[in-house]
Formats: structure tokens, C-alpha cells, sequence
């Protein structure tokens, strides 16, 4: 298993769960042919400013599949 070493030196249960939805974001972009790195910076400067409480349907317009992602951020 990939990282398994590592997640043992994490300071807290709440570190470990992060970097491990981290990964898993990551490597599911990379699965789905996206550039990493265009792939997070738009989630990092869209997500904040979403109204996900208000209208979670929103999430489908963020996901690694939708077709406006996959359009852009290959």
C-alpha cells in the first residue's frame, strides 16, 4: 500500500485523515487524466467561496468526472 510508512509518523488522527483525503483527491486526478496541480488550484479558490450549506447540489460542479472539469483541467 502506497504512503503506509509515512501516515505512521502524523502527529494526530485528524492530520492523518487530511493528508489521506489529500491523496486520495490527488490520485484520482491523475486517474482521471487531469493536471494535478490546475485541478487544485481551482478547488482551492472556488470551494471557499460556494454556498455549499445552501445549495449542496453545487459539489457535482466540483467533481474530478463533470464534464466542465474534465474540459478544463486536462
Amino acid at each position: 500500500m502506497v504512503g503506509r510508512k509515512a501516515w505512521n509518523f502524523y502527529a494526530s488522527p485528524k492530520g492523518a485523515e487530511s493528508s489521506s483525503i489529500a491523496y486520495s483527491i490527488i490520485e484520482t486526478a491523475k486517474a482521471n487524466n487531469l493536471n494535478v496541480f490546475k485541478y487544485l488550484t481551482y478547488l482551492f479558490k472556488e470551494l471557499p467561496n460556494t454556498p455549499f450549506k445552501e445549495e449542496p447540489e453545487l459539489l457535482e460542479d466540483y467533481l474530478l468526472w463533470n464534464e466542465n472539469v474534465q474540459a478544463n483541467y486536462k
